[in-house]
Order: C-alpha cells, then sequence, then structure tokens
C-alpha cells in the first residue's frame, strides 16, 4: 500500500522533529518541496515501488501556498491516500522556542520587502498562521504547545500507523492549568468528579494504574459521565463521518491531567474500540520509542 504523510504546520511547531522520526520509521522524506512538484513526485515513488513517502510543505515555498489544499483535494479525487499533518502551538510557545534557539522566522525577509522595515516575531507568526488557515481547518492538527519531543514522536507514529478509517477518532486527557489544547475538537470537563488525588495512598497512581480505575469506578458519577459522553459521541460521529474532515479528536481535561481524564479517557476509547481510536495523554511521561 503506497503510504503518504503530508507535513505541514507552524514554523517552530516541531516539523523537523517529526520528519526525523517519519524518516527513522523507514518513509523516504523530502523536506521543502514545491507544490508544483507535489504529484509529479508522488506519481515517480509509486512508479519505483516506494511504498512510505513524507513530504513537508510550509510557508518557506513561496507564492505556492494557496494551491496546496486543491492540488491534496484532487490528488484524494484520484485516488491518492493522503495523510495530512499539520502541527501548531501557541503564541506564547513559538516565541520561547524561537528565542531559544536564536533562529529567525522563515517570514522574515518576506514581510521586511513588504513593510519597508523589519518585521517583529509576532507580526511573522500572526501573518503564518493566516497564510495557513485553510490548511489547519481541513486536516489533521496536533498542538505541540506542551508536549515533549518523546510526545511528538509517538503522536505522529501512532498516527501514520493508523487504520485508514473514515474518520481517525482520537480520545486525548489533558490538565486544565496547562490551558485546553488547540487540537481538539470536543472538550469535556470532568473536573466534577471524585478526586483521587486527595488519597495519599492514590495520589503517586494514574488512572491508567488499576487503584486508581478501582477507586473511580465504585462511583455512579463517574459512570454517568463516561455514558454521557459516549451517548453524545455516538450521536454524532456519523455526522462527523459524512463531512469531508478525516479526522475528530476529543479532549477531556481534569485539573492535573493525571487521574480522572486519564481514566475517563482509556474508558472511552475501550468503548469506541471498534473505531480503533487513537489514546493520548498529554500530561503523562512520553512512552518509549522502539
Amino acid at each position: 500500500m503506497h503510504n503518504i504523510v503530508l507535513l505541514t504546520g507552524i514554523s517552530g511547531s516541531g516539523k523537523s522533529v517529526a520528519l526525523r522520526l517519519l524518516e527513522d520509521t523507514g518513509y523516504i522524506c523530502v523536506d521543502n518541496l514545491p507544490v508544483r512538484f507535489l504529484q509529479e513526485f508522488i506519481n515517480s515513488t509509486r512508479e519505483q515501488g516506494i511504498e512510505r513517502v513524507a513530504v513537508a510543505i510550509d510557508v518557506r515555498t513561496v507564492g505556492e501556498l494557496d494551491d496546496l489544499p486543491p492540488v491534496i483535494q484532487a490528488m484524494r479525487a484520484g485516488g491518492t491516500p493522503f495523510r495530512v499533518i499539520f502541527l501548531d502551538a501557541n503564541d506564547h510557545t513559538l516565541r520561547q522556542r524561537y528565542s531559544e534557539s536564536r533562529r529567525r522566522h522563515p517570514l522574515t525577509d518576506r514581510l521586511a520587502q513588504r513593510l519597508g522595515r523589519v518585521p517583529s516575531l509576532q507580526e511573522c507568526i500572526d501573518t503564518e498562521r493566516e497564510m495557513l488557515a485553510p490548511l489547519r481547518e481541513q486536516e489533521h492538527t496536533i498542538d505541540t504547545s506542551d508536549l515533549t519531543p518523546g510526545q511528538l514522536r509517538a503522536w505522529v507514529r501512532d498516527l501514520v500507523q493508523a487504520d485508514r478509517a473514515p474518520v481517525v477518532l482520537t480520545f486525548e486527557s489533558f490538565a486544565y492549568k496547562r490551558g485546553v489544547p488547540g487540537d481538539a475538537d470536543l472538550v469535556f470537563d470532568v473536573r466534577c468528579l471524585p478526586n483521587p488525588h486527595y488519597d495519599q495512598a492514590l495520589r503517586p497512581f494514574t488512572g491508567r494504574d488499576a487503584p486508581v480505575a478501582k477507586w473511580l469506578s465504585q462511583f455512579g458519577s463517574v459512570e454517568a459521565m463516561i455514558s454521557d459522553i459516549a451517548g453524545y459521541i455516538e450521536r454524532w460521529l456519523p455526522l462527523y463521518m459524512q463531512d469531508t474532515r478525516n479526522y475528530l479528536t476529543v479532549a477531556l481535561g481534569c485539573t492535573g491531567g493525571k487521574h480522572r481524564s486519564v481514566y475517563v479517557t482509556e474508558e472511552l476509547a475501550r468503548r469506541f474500540a471498534e473505531h480503533s481510536p487513537l489514546i493520548r495523554h498529554r500530561n503523562q511521561p512520553p512512552p518509549e520509542i522502539p
């Protein structure tokens, strides 16, 4: 099967990390490919029998980004199986990463010519968001704001290995004290549920551990919350599957992102096992990459 991953997103959001992961897992990777060569390149790899291909396209491709969405749609209509991953991060995180790396934003020179002065980093970020908005709205987004490189590598790996269902269903836990993840399509607040954090014996564990799972499962409110969320998803998932989108990310949040949200995420994933959902725990240690 010809597996094609198109990697795009905001500069500074982790595309280099993701591209290296894809290369390490056997993908032939091309960075900064001009849009006009995309169809030709994909056809060439198919003729050569290359099964795994990853292409990175972003604002460094001058003057062609507007052509990318229709090119993707045309190739999909022609039977080319695309997996598009859009990496994003909040402005604070992007500014911090640029400060640490001391790199210039790729739009700096182009904006300077337009404005007649050197633009601020925030102006570059705002312009880039506007340029990439059509892609972000259509494709699978990963908010890397508070992800470690290990987490990002694991999430990209899981995504490209996911079965090609009509909709890639993802359940994701997060901590409200760290902010709502920007890649969420549906957000549910489970902070009203009993909190294992206040039990000294349970505090070191997570919602994936048996002692916490057993403790939470004894409460009718926890079961009712899970059932209500599951019922909502079951009711509306068919309409998402009829839509043009190919992903749905359901985010579950509690205060620290360690106990309640993790447990509810795991339980929902179990109930929707027939859809082969992805499971993400934003505020948990990343798994080891083989």
